[in-house]
């Protein structure tokens, strides 16, 4: 048991480092500053979104069947390594397509990520009995990424002030290298399929394609699998791509423009305190979680309709019960998943994240357009009710006792 624990803290403590050092890119805040700079227009600028959006969403699935094929720790080792590549282009040839090339390799680093790090932490978990301990593990290492992102936000501006875009570059180069190194000394008890080797018959060693068919399977054939990978996608999904727009909320408030990180650093710290909350939100059953939904998207409609920096209290509450949620809809998902291609099954979850995010962008596009940034945010948390809805009629008809096992009590 003794063991065990330690295992369980030595992965926890990488972890951390390795979300936070991946968030820490001094670029984050400065780089639409970047590109206006260099003589960028707001299509061009929309143009690059696109095709960091697209990037993902093409390279999602496969990047999650190779980790379930090969090593996850090598393929999260080499997700950071992606990005560094792509900020040093921004760097050193600041332009349209090494902009775009940047963010086709940020895309890949993402993707490579992207259901390799959740895959490794609950089956590392699982191995020395401690699956129960995952809401917890991975809500702390999304607050650590979300302190790494307000790193980024409290040191871009002195950085820019002392050494410019080049110098706020190359920070973010150096986090992402650092962040490399960690990655290598995750734990990793998988056994690995290797091309060059004979064809292994394990049930868990599944190779690339025969990986990312056993993954679109599950998903297709479980339909609690199924439920759970679109709650995490439609959960995720909006609120993350509302976040791109708070800068513009901000300064509809009325405040100064040197005000605006201020309201941006509220709402950061909701998030983070979401995180912290999942070890208590692991406890909400059906009817629970539902609350949890509709509570934060009236709190985000309220404090946008308010038009003062007021209102940002609330939007940072809201933001903490998206962050909560999302963590619970991933440990729902992970307590789902049975077969050998978990990291497959996740990207799939997060390819349809890209896809209801890029949905998400030209709706609040056109809300903002026939409205305004407000109410477009308010419109925009209206998905949130209908699935509280639908999650009280759920618990209706069960009507007693959690809906799931102990790693994941909520239920679509």
């Amino acid at each position: 048991m003794t063991l065990a624990c330690a295992a369980g803290r030595r992965l926890a403590a990488t972890l951390y480092a390795y979300t936070f050092l991946t968030d820490l890119v001094l670029l984050y805040p400065v780089y639409v500053l970047l590109f206006s700079d260099t003589g960028l227009s707001v299509g061009q600028i929309s143009s690059l979104f696109v095709i960091w959006s697209l990037a993902g969403l093409v390279l999602e699935v496969p990047a999650g069947a190779w980790a379930d094929a090969t090593s996850r720790r090598l393929v999260l080792a080499l997700a950071p390594l992606c990005s560094a590549l792509g900020f040093g282009l921004w760097t050193l040839l600041p332009s349209y397509p090494a902009f775009a090339v940047g963010f086709v390799l940020w895309g890949a680093g993402g993707a490579l990520a992207s259901g390799a790090l959740e895959a490794l932490v609950f089956d590392e978990l699982d191995h020395v009995g401690a699956a129960d301990r995952y809401a917890r593990t991975i809500g702390r290492a999304r607050t650590a990424g979300t302190a790494g992102v307000l790193g980024s936000i409290l040191l871009a501006g002195p950085v820019l002030g002392l050494g410019g875009y080049p110098m706020v570059g190359t920070a973010s180069v150096a986090a992402c290298l650092l962040a490399a190194a960690v990655a290598t000394r995750l734990p990793e008890h998988r056994r690995h399929h290797h091309p060059a080797a004979a064809p292994s018959t394990a049930p868990d060693e599944p190779g690339w394609w025969q990986g990312l068919r056993l993954g679109v399977a599950e998903a297709r054939g479980s339909r609690s699998v199924r439920v759970a990978v679109l709650l995490v996608a439609v959960v995720s999904a909006i609120w993350g791509a509302l976040e791109e727009y708070l800068p513009l909320l901000a300064r509809d408030t009325g405040v100064a423009l040197t005000t605006v990180p201020l309201l941006l650093l509220v709402v950061t710290l909701g998030q983070m305190a979401g995180g912290l909350l999942a070890p208590a939100g692991q406890r909400l059953r059906t009817g629970g979680y539902a609350l949890l939904l509709a509570a934060s998207a009236v709190a985000l409609a309220v404090g946008v309709l308010l038009r003062k920096p007021v209102g940002f209290l609330l939007v940072a509450a809201a933001f903490a019960g998206f962050q909560l949620a999302s963590v619970l809809a991933d440990v729902r998902l992970q307590a789902r998943i049975s077969g050998p291609a978990r990291a497959t099954v996740t990207s799939l979850a997060g390819t349809l994240t890209d896809l209801t995010t890029i949905a998400v962008y030209a709706g609040f596009g056109l809300l903002a357009t026939a409205t305004d940034t407000a109410w477009a945010f308010a419109l925009a948390v209206v998905p949130y009710l209908l699935i509280a809805a639908a999650q009280v009629l759920r618990a209706g008809r069960i009507r007693r006792g959690p809906v799931d096992a102990p790693t994941a009590r909520i239920d679509a």
